[in-house]
């Protein structure tokens, strides 16, 4: 049922299936490496391209989750999926020999928050037993469609993030699992007319702000009823800014608090600035962290916030400024 302004409580809760992690190098070099399911040491996984290689990336996480979870590909009715590359071809090129009936997503680093949003909405509306979320990023492919070319070796100031090389997928259904999705915040977009593709971090703060506060109003809920809420790569310089942005609406989420960017990377000995950022930063932290601890009870209720920065390539040479969107995922132990 629909709740307030933009959210929806599900009657009849979908479950979180299943879930896989594929990871690069750098990514299985940090705190999390040895959570993922898969950590290759080549960062183009055998292939030719950056490109090809996060297409691989998404094929594989597709088949391990579906994997764990003893379904074929002919079992699920439809994948949600996306990532940052134009036209979104890292998704269509990946997942195209799985032959799933494909929705093509482009909500830059909240995809993995609009493909679970939409994965969840179809499974509890009837639409099919099972659906696939999956979404991805890979540091070569992202620097080089909207930065510079790596060879390049260009000066990256300190507000600036990792491109995070990963990948995410997540099988959603009625099939009783430890963990629920309870209920979606929708996000809008919020646009504070900030212009540096640098500080990403400050072009999504506002939009979390929006979102977190809109679903605790939505749901009537307090802060302090989420055991963690969690944006997607806020990264050190967002956190601030979306701290600042809280408590100037009267809301503290200071000690309930974590952001995917600053947990995938060790800042002090990665050199990866202001933390991780894309697709995969969210995703494979989701699914290699924080729905472990959801599935062992640790955590009981969880706020999953992941962030984009809605800007291309022609946007940004254009000097137009760079909004930002957040979807909210409901995620309960069950």
């Amino acid at each position: 049922m629909t709740k307030g302004l933009q959210s929806i409580e599900f009657e009849k809760s979908p479950y979180l299936v299943s879930s896989a992690s594929v990871a690069g190098k750098k990514e299985g070099e940090g705190p999390l490496g040895k959570m993922f399911d898969m950590v290759e040491k080549e960062d183009l996984f055998g292939e030719n391209t950056w490109e090809e290689a996060e297409s691989t990336m998404q094929k594989e996480a597709c088949l391990l989750a579906m994997g764990k979870a003893h379904v074929q590909a002919g079992d699920v009715r439809y994948l949600f999926g996306g990532d940052l590359l134009r036209q979104g071809v890292a998704t269509s090129m990946g997942v195209a020999e799985l032959g799933i009936p494909l929705f093509g997503l482009f909500g830059a680093c909240s995809t993995s928050g609009e493909a679970l949003a939409l994965a969840s909405m179809s499974v509890a509306a009837g639409y099919g037993d099972y659906m696939l979320a999956v979404t991805s990023s890979h540091f070569g492919s992202a620097e080089k469609e909207f930065r510079f070319p790596l060879g390049y070796a260009n000066q990256r100031p300190l507000s600036a993030q990792w491109t995070v090389t990963g990948s995410g997928a997540f099988l959603v259904g009625n099939r009783r699992s430890h963990v629920r999705i309870t209920g979606v915040t929708v996000g809008k977009i919020v646009d504070f007319g900030l212009k540096d593709s640098q500080n990403m971090g400050a072009c999504m703060a506002p939009a979390a702000c929006d979102t977190i506060i809109r679903n605790l109003v939505d749901l009537e809920r307090t802060a302090e009823d989420y055991d963690r809420i969690v944006t997607g790569d806020l990264g050190y310089v967002g956190q601030s800014i979306l701290f600042d942005l809280m408590r100037g609406k009267g809301y503290d989420i200071k000690k309930n608090h974590m952001d995917c960017g600053m947990t995938i990377f060790d800042q002090m000995s990665q050199d990866t600035h202001a933390g991780g950022s894309g697709c995969g930063c969210a995703a494979t932290t989701l699914s290699a962290y924080i729905l472990p601890k959801l599935i062992r009870g640790e955590w009981k209720r969880v706020l999953f916030v992941p962030t984009g920065a809605l800007m291309s390539t022609v946007s940004y040479n254009e000097g137009s400024s760079v909004p930002g969107i957040a979807h909210g995922i409901v995620l309960e132990h069950c």
